[in-house]
This record gives structure tokens, sequence and C-alpha cells, in this order.
């Protein structure tokens, strides 16, 4: 059987993705599916490449028993053919994805999606970016993710 693969995007890959891959996981773990599937996140921009997670977003998670274990990286044009579904965390971010798959040469394209497409409990279009503000914000997000990548999961079966 083929793996189902899962990208999951925002800007720096320091909050936002890495936890909604840590979440996803967290989720494929409990529910005895991680056999089935390969799971990853990236930022559209450069500048935290192989940092770990924002310590802030990684207490937030443990604080839930989600570890957040994945360093930064950037998105590229080999993803497109690597990964089933691209998941992007805010409008910004999808249209930066958008750009880079128009111009990828690929015969092969991934599932390009807002993870708020999939948002059952909350009511906000993009996830928030919790960089910049407190520590009460990480959670929020946690909140939101939690919510939205269920929702996904559930979509795909």
């Amino acid at each position: 059987m083929k793996k189902i693969s899962v990208l999951f995007v925002c800007l720096g890959n320091i909050c936002r993705s890495p936890a909604a891959e840590a979440i996803f996981i967290n989720l494929l773990e409990r529910k005895g599916l991680t056999d089935g599937f390969i799971v990853d996140s990236a930022g559209t921009g450069s500048w935290h490449i192989g940092k770990k997670a924002d310590s802030r977003m990684r207490i937030a998670a443990k604080r839930r028993d989600i570890n957040i274990l994945s360093r930064a990286r950037q998105i590229s044009s080999k993803d497109f053919d690597k990964f089933n579904y691209i998941l992007a965390m805010d409008d910004s971010n999808f249209r930066n994805i958008q750009d880079l798959k128009n111009r990828a040469v690929s015969k092969d394209f991934a599932s390009v999606k807002k993870i708020q497409e999939f948002r059952s409990v909350f009511n906000e279009q993009e996830v928030p970016d919790p960089y910049f503000g407190g520590d009460e914000g990480f959670d929020y997000v946690l909140d939101i993710l939690e919510d939205s990548v269920n929702g996904f999961l559930e979509s795909i079966f």
C-alpha cells in the first residue's frame, strides 16, 4: 500500500507548521495509522533553516504531551512530487506555495489546500502566527490546529 504524504507549511517553519506536523503525528500514533503516512513540515521563507521549533511552541505542545522534533526547512519544487497534500497555514503562504507550484516542472502536483478548510470548531480563516505575541498565542494556535488537523484526517478517510 502506498503511503499518504502530508506537508504542513507556514512562513518560517518554527511555529505553526512544525506544531501541525507534531499534532498530526500524535493523532496518527493514537489511531495506529503511522505506517500509512509520511509527514513533514516546511516554511516558505529560509530564515530558520536547520533550527528547532520556537521554544515557546515546543513548551506549549509539551504540556499537551505533543513533542515537536522537526528542524526547519524551506519548501522546494520537489515537494510537489513527493507529497499528496500540502497544507498552508494562511493566505500568504498559500499564495507563495501556489506561485512556486506554477513555476515547478512536475508531472504530478500535490493537492494544495489551506488547513483551515478542515476546521469544525474555530471560525478563523487562517492560523494566526504567534511568533511576535505572548505565550497564550501559542496555546491558541495549538487549539486551532488540533481542530483542523483532526478535520483533515477525517476528510481523507
